[in-house]
């Protein structure tokens, strides 16, 4: 089973990950987008009966994707915490434990919607807020998949999906990668959103994500 799936944009090679989220050697960094971190504390903050773990299970995600690839910095494209609610002090505890498994590790947060409205990471987690778009080497690291003048865009915001029909009216949703000129959308880290369905374009290329493989469409 393919785990991995190199393509070269702009000049540089990144691999599109089986676990939604894409590694770039040449930096020596992960990208993840739209991880949400607190998304069922928020949920169940407002009476909504909603499984709990999706933080446990999302931060030991990220730390086997640590362990497997060599790294030197985490981006996440927007979107760390949900909303306010997401501060509950099991979420942020669980947050500063897993900052603490790695003190090396540089972090940056290209800050998203629901940043705004959550607010910044603790400043204790050590996660350097940027604003997008930002610039590294010939990418463009963004939240809103918004088109950049001079550099390919890597974003997230928008959740994709593609749907594999079946017989009858079955129809299997998995998460995707979406990929055409100047801009890559990746899936949602976290486990607990929804998605928006991406559908075949003739300049489009879609790598779809299940069963801890990846396999492109076409």
């Amino acid at each position: 089973m393919q785990t991995h799936f190199s393509l070269t944009l702009a000049g540089t090679e990144i691999w599109l990950l089986a676990d939604k989220a894409i590694y770039w050697p040449e930096r020596k960094a992960l990208l993840i987008a739209d991880v949400h971190f607190g998304k069922a504390a928020a949920f169940r903050a407002l009476g909504q009966p909603v499984p709990h773990g999706t933080t446990a299970s999302n931060l030991s995600r990220l730390d086997a994707l640590l362990d497997r690839y060599s790294c030197e910095q985490v981006y996440f494209l927007g979107d760390f915490l949900h909303a306010p609610e997401s501060r509950a002090p099991l979420t942020l505890e669980a947050l500063a434990q897993w900052r603490s498994r790695w003190p090396d590790l540089a972090m940056t947060l290209i800050r998203g919607n629901h940043d705004r409205r959550a607010g910044d990471p603790p400043s204790s987690l050590r996660i350097t807020v940027v604003s997008e778009p930002f610039l590294v080497g010939p990418l463009s690291l963004q939240h809103e998949p918004d088109p950049h003048p001079t550099h390919h865009v890597l974003a997230g915001h928008v959740h994709p999906v593609f749907y594999l029909n079946g017989r009858g009216r079955q129809r299997l949703r998995l998460p995707c990668f979406s990929v055409e000129t100047g801009l890559t959308l990746l899936p949602a880290f976290g486990d607990f959103t929804g998605g928006w369905e991406i559908k075949p374009a003739a300049a489009r290329r879609i790598f779809v994500l299940g069963d801890g493989g990846i396999w492109p469409l076409g």
